[in-house]
């Protein structure tokens, strides 16, 4: 992040008064997994870099996954896909392969909790062709990217939920267009040189390793006024799944090491840009 936005983050906070502390670190089960227990964490110890998980409330009439009844507060609902299991391998796939001050767990973050969503400029979420923002959390959103905060969206495909996506998306950017990111942009190259981005399946529907009409993947991005990387869109891949299923014969392994390398390019990106 450059000096620039991060001294505008700083100005945010300081400007809602010293009141307005961060959220605690607390776990929510998820939709796949339930409840995993509490990490193995010293709540003294903290990290430079830590690893956000959007929360967002779910559509209850969009037919797609994720989509449904459920207290989106409580967890359990789509938000918490890959999560925290992923999370937290992604936390420890940057602390093995970097030099970044990782935390250990991630941290839930809700938009609409005051100012808290920018203390953590990195978030990931997935099933975002679920999310159902309110008109405050999309304004949150929008001021938060523009301000210097990243964005992963993962973990969604084929049309309709491109289309559920894109329904919160427009409300957050309006204005701006989604676009393709080229093969050449500094994202795919700043630590890992990844030349080639084969489809990075989803754990559920191997061996196809997609769901839907998701067979094509994509690497699309919203970019700020200077060509930043504001929200990196991963659409009909699961990255997610790629960090937290390397371990297992039954997970394609190259598919694995292209998710290693591109969370690390990911952060790195997201912490100098």
């Amino acid at each position: 992040m450059s000096a620039v936005r991060i001294v505008a983050v700083l100005v945010a906070l300081l400007a809602a008064g010293a009141a307005c502390a961060q959220r605690e670190w607390r776990e929510y089960p998820g939709i796949e997994g339930g409840w995993q227990g509490n990490a193995e964490w010293n709540h003294d110890q903290h990290g430079e870099f830590v690893v956000g998980r959007l929360m967002f409330p779910q559509s209850e009439d969009r037919w797609v996954l994720g989509a449904g009844y459920g207290d989106w507060l409580r967890g359990g609902t789509a938000w918490t896909v890959d999560y925290p299991e992923g999370d937290r391998r992604f936390a420890d796939i940057l602390s093995r392969l970097t030099r970044i001050d990782v935390r250990v767990v991630e941290q839930p973050v809700n938009l609409d909790d005051d100012i808290d969503a920018f203390y953590w400029p990195f978030l990931i979420s997935g099933l975002v062709g679920a999310w159902d923002l309110t008109d405050a959390q999309a304004l949150k959103l929008r001021e938060y990217l523009l301000r210097g905060g990243f964005l992963l969206c993962d973990s969604f495909y084929g049309t309709e939920e491109w289309n559920g996506f894109m329904a919160g998306m427009g409300r957050v950017f309006p204005d701006r267009p989604i676009v393709e990111l080229p093969a050449n942009h500094p994202i795919f190259h700043i630590v890992y040189d990844i030349a080639e981005r084969p489809q990075i399946p989803t754990w559920q529907h191997l061996p196809r390793g997609y769901r839907n009409d998701g067979a094509m993947p994509h690497w699309r991005a919203v970019l700020d006024d200077d060509g930043r990387v504001m929200v990196l869109i991963t659409f009909n891949n699961d990255i997610a799944d790629g960090w937290q299923r390397a371990d297992s014969y039954r997970y394609p392994s190259e598919a694995a090491y292209l998710a290693l390398a591109l969370g690390v390019n990911f952060a790195v990106y997201a912490l100098t840009h």
